[in-house]
């Protein structure tokens, strides 16, 4: 039988090598179990070795995989091509931070992991990842192969973790960026549900009052005989368009939907969309707090996760869904990459809000960098939380406002025709 070797975490954390006799790298990595390490590389003396077979959860040999090994399994789908949730994710990462650092081998986690979820797509793809990592693959090699699910700054980080040691206190740092962000969308929407929801009543009461109130009236105008006020005849008017050409209106506006979708998928559309979100009055200072309070927590995450702070910069400009910002923080990569430091690179952008440069400046001075973007970031939050707040305070009255003097308009449309009539029979 060949000689193996392998590179091994124990309880503690802490990496050890050596060599092993086995059949397969399927049973190397038994074997290397059996020591009571968690085994995080298998290797031939030419280097990995592609995984030969995978091993059930009692420990008995499967039949080999297809050709090409088991990353065939990143082609397959999950749950008949059902996505697995963030929100899965999110507590998919946290159990697995809390038993690992319970102690738990990285096998019975997952085993513990798929057993108690009531998630079909999930457990399939928790047991495909648990059979990649029983024939010797490392977890984070795993995750690389479902990038829609894990993307490149979770793997990354997982990666990161392996080497240093210290997964479980990566996957708890995971989790908690995770748990940020799902906070952040959550009052988003949450934010923007009370104003759509006024905003959808109040147009369908105008579309209601044009197409069906509206039109019953009409008769009775045009039979006064009388000239109509202006007011009236702007009403008639609008709701007997609005009657003959809502098909011509409905186009219009899915047009204009689907054009702006089109422009902004362009580079040049995207580009110049985004230097708008940001330079918008009122709105456009909460846009820069929205993508700064991202870019800290990534950036501190990942550095506090063990990446390196150029690459942590590379990952951390892919997520900040802003183009504009993405090109700032990649020249600032740049100027990082020729030694200055990234205070220095971020400010000379002009890109970044004060307080990110100047508290990233206080944690390079201090050493305490992630911990500081980290902080940083929760202040950006609720900054943020305060902006939306008062923002969705005012589109009530703004509603309201608008309906009353739509509503003052039909009211005024209907009742100057009547009075009109009346002073005439007087």
């Amino acid at each position: 039988m060949p000689d193996f070797t392998y590179e091994a975490l124990d309880r503690s954390g802490q990496k050890t090598t050596g060599t092993i006799t086995a059949r397969d790298t399927g049973d190397a990595a038994l074997k290397v179990r059996a020591l009571g390490v968690f085994p995080v590389k298998i290797g031939t003396g030419k280097g990995s070795a592609a995984p030969e077979a995978k091993n059930g959860r009692n420990g008995s040999a499967a039949p080999a995989a297809p050709a090409g090994g088991l990353r065939n399994l990143a082609t397959l789908q999950i749950g008949g091509g059902k996505r697995v949730g963030r929100v899965q994710i999110l507590l998919f990462t946290r159990e697995m931070a809390d038993l690992l650092d319970a102690g738990l081998p990285m096998d019975r986690a997952f085993s513990v992991l798929i057993d108690q979820t009531d998630q079909p797509a999930l457990q399939e793809m928790l047991k495909k990842m648990q059979g990649e990592i029983r024939a010797g693959q490392p977890l984070s090699e795993a995750l690389s192969k479902y990038p829609r699910e894990f993307p490149t700054l979770y793997s990354n980080m997982v990666r990161a973790g392996e080497v240093s040691g210290k997964l479980a206190s990566v996957m708890e740092r995971l989790a908690d960026f995770l748990e940020k962000e799902h906070m952040r969308r959550s009052q988003v929407m949450a934010a923007l549900t009370y104003p759509m929801v006024l905003i959808s009543v109040a147009l369908s009461a105008v579309v209601f009052l044009l197409t069906f109130a509206i039109p019953k009236l009409t008769p009775i105008f045009r039979d006064m005989g009388a000239n109509l006020p202006t007011p009236t005849i702007m009403l008639l008017g609008l709701s007997s368009f609005i009657a003959k050409f809502w098909w011509a209106i409905i186009l219009v506006i899915v047009g204009a939907i689907l054009g702006f979708r089109s422009w902004v998928n362009t580079s040049a559309g995207r580009h110049t969309f985004d230097t708008l979100r940001l330079k918008l009055p009122l709105f456009g200072t909460l846009a820069r707090k929205i993508v700064s309070a991202r870019l800290v927590r990534t950036l501190g995450t990942l550095l506090g996760g063990g990446v390196p702070i150029l690459e942590a910069m590379d990952i951390a400009a892919s997520a900040l869904g802003n183009v504009v910002a993405t090109e700032a923080l990649l020249t600032a990569r740049g100027g990082v990459r020729q030694g200055e430091t990234l205070h220095e690179a971020m400010g000379n952008t002009g890109a970044f809000l004060p307080v990110v440069t100047h508290m990233t400046a206080v944690g390079e001075e201090t050493g305490r960098l992630p911990n500081m973007l980290v902080r940083t970031a929760e202040t950006l939050d609720f900054e943020v939380d305060s902006a939306m707040r008062r923002l969705t305070s005012l589109v009530e009255p703004l509603v309201v406002l608008f309906m009353g003097v739509f509503i003052g308009f039909v009211v005024l449309s209907i009742l100057l025709p009547i009075f009109q009539i009346s002073s005439m029979v007087k």
